[in-house]
């Protein structure tokens, strides 16, 4: 059976605009839909570390990646904001035995940490990643589409 090429041409702009319409139709992908940026309804596996629970020190001693870690210290130095991709606000804290590990903060997602300045002391928690340079935290904030475990960064009483 011979197709007639107008059947052809029709089937095909018929198959083009339904994919179209389709696409159109679609959030776009690098906006969240509605259903990821809902919280989790449940709570993750394993809960954000107590305060003073030693996490921060296993995972440096262990040179871990993705430790879900709290800790505190004191400011040792401000850093220029990094604004390459999502902006943080970054700094130096001293966390004990000569040890230093730097606070990436995400500044899209969460406020400022203000007024912070050298000497003082912080509270921490979030996601230990490992370097040369003793290592990162960073996810010190929530996750708006509620797939990571929320951290937070304060301030303490002084």
């Amino acid at each position: 059976m011979r197709r007639s090429p107008l059947v052809l041409v029709v089937l095909f702009a018929l198959a083009g605009w339904f994919a179209w319409q389709e696409r159109a139709a679609a959030p776009p992908r690098d906006t969240p839909s509605p259903r990821a940026a809902k919280p989790a309804a449940r709570p993750l596996a394993t809960p954000v570390p107590a305060a003073g629970d030693r996490s921060l020190d296993r995972a440096i001693a262990a040179h871990a990646r993705d430790a879900q870690v709290t800790g505190s210290g004191t400011v040792a130095r401000l850093l220029r904001d990094d604004n390459e991709g999502s902006r943080h606000q970054r700094f130096l804290v001293d966390v004990g035995d000569g040890r230093t590990v730097l606070i990436a903060h995400n500044i899209e997602l969460a406020a400022r940490v203000e007024p912070l300045r050298v000497g003082d002391r912080v509270e921490f928690a979030g996601e230990f990643e490992w370097n040369d340079r003793g290592g990162v935290v960073h996810w010190t904030h929530p996750d708006p589409r509620g797939r990571h475990r929320a951290g937070y960064v304060r301030v303490a009483a002084q």
